[in-house]
């Protein structure tokens, strides 16, 4: 129960047409109300999906293979070594460990057990190695763990972003892929983003067709490769934008694909803001009508309906405004002179105590500086 499961499916369906990983994670999720979480067993791979809330000494205790294996390794390694005078790469590794895994492969017994008689056996083992309280807290530990788990992940599938990190993913793995490798590696995703959750029919899918459409380009008859000319448009060498990424052979393949998997999330971001800030609402040019009178109409509030009116934009609408407060002013003063002309101007009485003010006699000038008697100010 604790064991994890390995990120490849096996047997006839790691081609990806029957998704058994994820069908197992979600109905496990959905019946004991567990969640996954990804662990890194060996730096640099691909991780686990392991049940959230399992004691990692009942996962160590039921991976005894692993462990044999891990303990035939170094010395298969050495010989390999010895014999070629470097360190095996990514191909020779993994024929070693198979050559491990069958070096260790116990007999088979010929005796049968019932499922009823082991998990008697298997539940008196752990019991005896690890207390009666790690064993029968088990599912109750699991589900709180899964509520931790879920509170703190969304369950929210982005799809473009899905996209990239599987085109990402399986470009650097493989270089040229075809569709049932995009297919494998969106299940994969959809585990690692929702934890257990099901997801919705049809969205591995949905990933692929989009991966297809916007980030590949054919190679062959059934094979593909990254286009990445949607989010790049003006890069002028072809993936050039993957190429420091993928060529760091000192770093193990996961972590290049992870390298440029974040590379390209964070392309989108930026696209996506971009696209964001050019959408915002500008003032559009409104042609403004002829005016049918000497007077400008009164322009509408919309404050029934909410709105401000339209700000008017354009050279033509300017002009028309300015002709239009020219007539309005020439007409205001015409009607102020014609007024002045037919009433005349209205007499105000002055008060009688009111001082006569002085009055300059025409044609005298005063010196700055001095008073009209003479003196200095």
């Amino acid at each position: 129960m604790g064991q994890p499961l390995r990120g490849h499916d096996a047997g006839p369906h790691r081609r990806g047409r029957h998704p058994l990983h994820l069908y197992f994670i979600e109905e496990v999720s959905a019946r004991l109300g567990w969640a996954w979480e990804p662990r890194e067993v060996t730096p640099g791979r691909r991780p686990v999906m392991e049940i959230a809330g399992i004691d990692r000494r009942l996962i160590c205790w039921q991976s005894t293979r692993r462990q044999q294996i891990e303990d035939a390794l170094p010395v298969l390694t050495a010989r390999y070594e010895e014999k070629h005078g470097h360190a095996p790469g990514e191909r020779a590794s993994y024929a070693l460990a198979c050559q491990a895994a069958a070096q260790t492969r116990p007999p088979k017994r010929t005796e049968l057990r019932s499922l009823t008689e082991l998990r008697t056996r298997w539940r008196t083992s752990a019991t005896r190695a690890f207390g009666a309280c790690t064993v029968y807290r088990l599912a109750q530990r699991a589900r709180a763990a899964a509520a931790a788990v879920w509170a703190r992940v969304r369950p929210v599938v982005d799809i473009a972003l899905a996209a990239v990190d599987v085109v990402a993913e399986v470009y650097v793995m493989r270089g040229a892929f075809a569709r049932h490798h995009l297919l494998a590696e969106a299940r994969r995703h959809l585990s690692y983003v929702l934890r257990g959750r099901p997801h919705q029919p049809g969205l591995d899918e949905q990933i692929v067709q989009t991966v297809v459409d916007d980030y590949t380009r054919p190679v062959g008859r059934r094979m593909m490769t990254a286009d990445l000319r949607a989010l790049y448009p003006h890069e002028t060498e072809d993936q050039a934008v993957l190429r420091p990424l993928t060529h760091n052979r000192t770093a193990p393949p996961y972590e290049r694909a992870r390298l440029a998997a974040g590379a390209l999330a964070a392309r989108v971001h930026a696209v996506r803001r971009a696209d964001r800030l050019g959408s915002r609402t500008r003032p559009r040019t409104v042609a403004a009508p002829a005016a049918s009178g000497p007077r400008p109409q009164p322009l509408r509030t919309g404050r029934k309906a909410g709105r401000f009116p339209e700000q008017e934009t354009g050279v033509d609408t300017v002009e028309q405004t300015r002709r239009t407060l020219e007539a309005v002013a020439a007409e205001l003063q015409d009607g102020v002179r014609e007024r002045a002309v037919t009433f005349g101007p209205r007499p105000r009485p002055t008060p009688a105590a009111a001082p006569q003010p002085h009055t300059e006699q025409p044609g005298t000038r005063h010196t700055p500086g001095r008073n009209p008697s003479g003196g200095v100010a």
